[in-house]
């Protein structure tokens, strides 16, 4: 039974609005479960830590056994994401998370855990939800229709905030009554809701007419599309930029407690509550400021609120006032990171959204990261006050990266296009022959040609994020008018996925290109195998492999797509 609603009815705009979706309802109330489950195993771990041993070094690593996944296997996990069932990724995912946290129990339970065994299955737990972030990330798409999805990623960030407000306190209080073994089996219980509902889920698959990519050539493509996507470029450098700045704030607090603040560990537990509390507020409002704002001025507001905050976090020996500072300074964080996500999440297409989403956690979670370690050797050599000023000054300067990236106004993300059919061949093909290349041939009037080569720029970037590389334009020097377009594709099965890539937005850039064309006949497109003789048995009696591979094709669909 499908789940539809009338689109008339539900904008998409209310931040609960992704919540009357079945689907997405059940998976998110499952994953709040799961996000609180893996906050109260961080605190039974670190408390089971402290128990085996003094090391400062050991007790840290626990949360860096937790988190370094997610930098070491996030576009893996997003090419992963991209080429299977998004939904059995997830699932595989969470299995190996679930494995992970019920070993830990049962080894804590037998009291057979040491330090490094601790550290080895968080790294597992860890590894499980770092593949499935990627999974669970793209197919938010696939569980509530286009105009709720930023509503739905707010909702996530919620999910998460909500956790963190009250999570460190349950299982304060779990470890407190009984043991960190508690704090483990709670969290492997709690894994158990979002497997239910991933399962329940009937995600309908739309099959590829071509072989799925292999995996080293998928993270290559991946990282290809990033680089020739500016909006994902800016955005991704603006979210590790503010994730170096702002992981002052995250890093330093247990240390703005002890030495600005002269408090124990229940005023580190009311900070970390004011700063989540920040965070819902922040993602209860996204909506309403991508209504009002766009993306660089939303951006701009944000850097200089959080900025403003961390300055009187610094400045301030009160805890209520730093409690107000640090609510401030988390909603302000929530939407940055929500709208850097949603930024992401809607420019990608569905061929590449969880290699996008991939790179996107790896450049918050490094940023983060690299943040923290400088915070904190900062903080040796001048004291944490001068440490969070330094942090505030830098993020109040942040928006002055807006003159050279500037964020795009984001809308809907773009829809994938029709298929195109394969092309007319007469030679004998299979999906590894290659390289190919391609030629189009453009007639284009004299007083157009500063347009049309301006035009073909931003072509040039939509065939190489899709695909295709040594992209060249030329221009017949005995023949001004004539315009001669070119690039390869690695092998034609290559050069089918790219053709069929392209969103609608960019078949309208490439027909823009067509526009240009005049004459009689129409734009000229040669199709060329680099080199021929592989295709040519070497005897008469050689077995013809090409009789033996074929790709399909697809029948009825409309277009050249070059």
């Amino acid at each position: 039974m499908t789940e539809t609603l009338n689109p008339q009815t539900l904008r998409g705009d209310g931040i609960t609005a992704p919540l009357r979706y079945p689907a997405f309802r059940r998976i998110w109330l499952a994953s709040l479960l799961s996000n609180l489950g893996i906050l109260i195993q961080g605190v039974g771990a670190a408390w089971a830590m402290t128990q085996m041993t003094t090391a400062a070094d050991k007790v840290a690593l626990v949360q860096t056994a937790l988190m370094l996944p997610v930098m070491l296997i996030s576009m893996p996990a997003g090419a992963i994401a991209d080429m299977h069932d998004r939904r059995i990724v997830a699932l595989a995912a969470l299995s190996i998370a679930l494995t992970g946290a019920t070993t830990l129990t049962v080894l804590a339970w037998l009291d057979l855990i040491t330090p490094n065994l601790l550290l080895a299955l968080c790294f597992v737990v860890g590894s499980g939800m770092a593949l499935m972030g990627p999974a669970w990330q793209s197919s938010v798409s696939e569980q509530v229709p286009p105009e709720a999805v930023p509503a739905a990623v707010a909702l996530n960030g919620i999910s998460y905030n909500i956790a963190r407000s009250i999570g460190p306190a349950i299982g304060g209080v779990v470890v407190a009554s009984l043991g960190a073994v508690a704090a483990f089996a709670l969290n492997a219980v709690l894994y158990l809701p979002l497997i239910v509902a991933l399962f329940l889920w009937k995600r309908i698959a739309e099959p590829s007419h071509l072989p799925r990519e292999q995996f080293s050539r998928a993270i290559v493509s991946g990282v290809r599309y990033i680089t020739n996507s500016p909006t994902i470029k800016i955005v991704l450098t603006r979210t590790m930029v503010t994730g170096i700045i702002g992981g002052a704030i995250l890093a330093l607090m247990p240390l703005v407690v002890r030495d600005l603040l002269r408090g124990g560990a229940q005023t580190y537990g009311m900070m970390l509550g004011a700063f989540g509390l920040g965070a819902v507020i922040g993602a209860l409002n996204i909506s309403e400021v991508r209504k009002r704002l766009s993306g660089e001025a939303a951006i701009r507001a944000c850097t200089l609120s959080m900025g403003g905050a961390i300055v009187a976090v610094a400045l301030s020996h009160q805890a209520v006032l730093t409690a107000a500072a640090l609510v401030i300074a988390g909603a302000v964080w929530m939407m940055a990171v929500a709208l850097f996500n949603i930024g992401v999440q809607l420019s990608a297409p569905r061929w590449v959204a969880g290699r996008a989403l991939a790179a996107y956690q790896a450049a918050i979670s490094g940023g983060i990261a690299v943040g923290s370690w400088g915070w904190g050797h900062l903080t040796d050599v001048a004291g944490v006050e001068i440490a969070l000023l330094v942090s505030g000054a830098l993020m109040l300067a942040s928006p002055l990266l807006g003159l050279w990236l500037r964020m795009a106004r984001i809308g809907a993300r773009g829809e994938d296009a029709e298929l195109l059919a394969d092309p007319e061949v007469r030679l004998a093909l299979t999906g590894r022959n290659g390289p190919l290349v391609v030629e189009i041939e453009y007639r284009v009037m004299q007083d157009n040609a500063r347009a049309f080569h301006n035009l073909m720029q931003d072509v040039q970037l939509s065939r190489q994020r899709n695909g295709a590389y040594g992209w060249s334009i030329a221009r017949d020097i005995a023949d001004p008018e004539l315009w001669t377009e070119r690039y390869h594709c690695p092998t034609w099965l290559d050069y089918l996925r790219q053709r069929n890539r392209a969103t609608q937005s960019e078949r309208a850039l490439h027909q823009q290109a067509m526009d240009f064309h005049t004459g009689p006949d129409p734009v000229r497109i040669r199709r060329m195998l680099v080199r021929p003789f592989g295709s040519v048995r070497a005897k008469d009696d050689a077995p013809d492999h090409a009789a033996n591979e074929v790709l399909p094709v697809i029948a009825g669909a409309t277009g050249s797509g070059h």
